[in-house]
Formats: structure tokens, sequence, C-alpha cells
């Protein structure tokens, strides 16, 4: 009786940190990642900015939550390409979402732009703007 008294209060322990790391656990007992908001705006430039991360260079991380991923997933998001929860890890579906928005700055900027999914430093000028001119 005292082991699987020990080994519940174990998978308790366990569900409370994964809760208290991530946000929130499925019913299957998966963690699912905490979500943040999203309020875009855009300065004197026409840059586009969330509020997380305001450079170009850093790429988001698709193993651990980043503020370069946070904005990344949110101006993502607002224009119009569904990165999924905006947790800020750049997981397949926002990889997926910003090879979406890779192809169509190819398309309609010419930005000659790797579609690879990966948020770096000639994209993000493509992922500020709503316009081409300006990227």
């Amino acid at each position: 009786m005292r082991l699987a008294t020990a080994r519940r209060r174990t998978v308790g322990i366990a569900i409370a940190s994964l809760i208290a790391l991530t946000g929130t656990v499925t019913a299957t007992g998966e963690a699912e990642a905490a979500a943040y908001p999203c309020s875009v705006y855009h300065d004197d430039t026409g840059r586009h900015y969330s509020g997380y991360y305001t450079g170009s260079t850093v790429q988001p991380s698709s193993t651990q939550v980043t503020a370069a991923g946070k904005e990344a997933q949110c101006l993502l998001k607002y224009f119009g390409h569904d990165p999924g929860t905006v947790d800020g890890i750049f997981g397949s579906k926002s990889r997926a979402a910003a090879k979406r928005a890779q192809e169509i700055a190819n398309s309609k900027c010419r930005a000659g732009l790797v579609v690879d999914g990966l948020i770096g430093p000639k994209s993000w000028p493509y992922l500020r703007f709503e316009a081409c001119s300006r990227a």
C-alpha cells in the first residue's frame, strides 16, 4: 500500500511541476504550453511589433520559450498565418506558417528567401512589414 501511495505522490508532484512550468496539463497527462497574448502595433516607419522582441537577428527556438518566438508567432497570426498556440516555442505549426509567409514574400516582393520556415535576419524584415517596399 505504501508503494502505491508513493507512486501517486510522485505522479502528483510531476503533474504539479508540469503545470507550474508550462501552464496546463491535458486529459492525457501531456503538458500544454502557456499561451501569450498578442497585441500588434506599428511604429512611425510601418514596422509591426507585438512587444516581445524588437530585433531582427534572433531565430526563434523550437525547444524553448523565447521572446523572438512569441514575437514571430504574434506577427504570423496578425498577418493571417496560423502558428498555433502563441507559446514562444517555434514548433512545426509555427514553421509551417513561417513557410507560407516566406512564400508570399517571395512571390509578392521577390524577396529571395529560402522557404525553410525559419525566421532569421533575412525573414524578419518581411515579417515586420505589410508592404514589400519597406522590407
